[in-house]
């Protein structure tokens, strides 16, 4: 009987939440949108850390940084994070202070206002089963890495369905190895739990964003791909405190 009520209450709270969330959400991707019409998106992070706060805000989650993000003058980076909801983007690029570019699976472009609002900010599409598209991809993500530009990349490629952190897909960590970047790993903790990929409930919740040790090239150029991911996806399960259950595999 319990369980039932909380059911009924969650849904009800949800209900709430959502139009208050659509609502900001739209008006502010359009506003980003129109404003990058005459501003390029590179100078807009600060309105971006403004938005992505109050779309949190709208969704009922607070926001708690442990650490620091890192000082744009001393990058670029990649920043590596365990996906797990959609409003992991939002919570990360309320703290950063540079602009950064992404790269994020290739239907998503498709989508009503998300796919033109991820465009004008400058992620660059990767299809995962096509090798080699997602080689070219990560060909154009080397080159702006670069010319200078930080990265935004999730190496489980999709948000978890479990709450447990996935298998970490090889690609940023060749895309470090390559260009030497700084990787700034990040843990996050409590958005899975107001937002599961599979439940249409958006939960109030706090969502802390735990941000972990620069990794520089002069500690990890020497290691193989692998050992590099294992190295990062054991740094990022300590900040979000995972326990591993999930260990990656040669044959991923």
């Amino acid at each position: 009987m319990k369980n039932i009520f909380r059911k009924i209450c969650s849904s009800l709270i949800a209900l709430l939440i959502w139009p208050t969330f659509a609502i900001v959400f739209l008006i502010a991707a359009f506003l980003y949108i129109i404003v990058t019409l005459f501003i390029s998106s590179r100078r807009l992070y600060p309105l971006a850390k403004i938005l992505s706060r109050l779309i949190l805000l709208s969704a009922g989650q607070r926001l708690k940084f442990v650490g620091k993000m890192p000082h744009p003058q001393t990058g670029p980076y990649l920043y590596l994070f365990n996906h797990q909801s959609m409003l992991d983007h939002f919570a990360i690029a309320a703290g950063i202070n540079e602009y950064i570019s992404a790269v994020g699976a290739a239907f998503q472009f498709s989508w009503p206002i998300w796919g033109m609002l991820i465009k004008r900010i400058g992620v660059i599409p990767i299809v995962n089963t096509d090798l080699t598209k997602a080689i070219h991809s990560l060909s154009l993500a080397e080159y702006k890495i670069r010319e200078g530009t930080s990265f935004l990349i999730s190496p489980e490629g999709t948000r978890t369905v479990t709450g447990k952190m996935g298998l970490f897909k090889k690609g940023a960590f060749h895309l470090a190895l390559n260009t030497g970047v700084t990787i700034v790993p990040i843990g996050l903790m409590g958005a899975y739990a107001a937002k599961k990929r599979f439940d249409w409930r958006i939960y109030p919740g706090k969502i802390i964003v735990n941000i972990g040790q620069l990794v520089q090239a002069n500690y990890y150029n020497q290691m193989t791909v692998e050992e590099l991911r294992d190295d990062i996806r054991k740094r990022i399960a300590e900040l979000c405190k995972d326990d591993l259950v999930v260990k990656n595999t040669e044959c991923e």
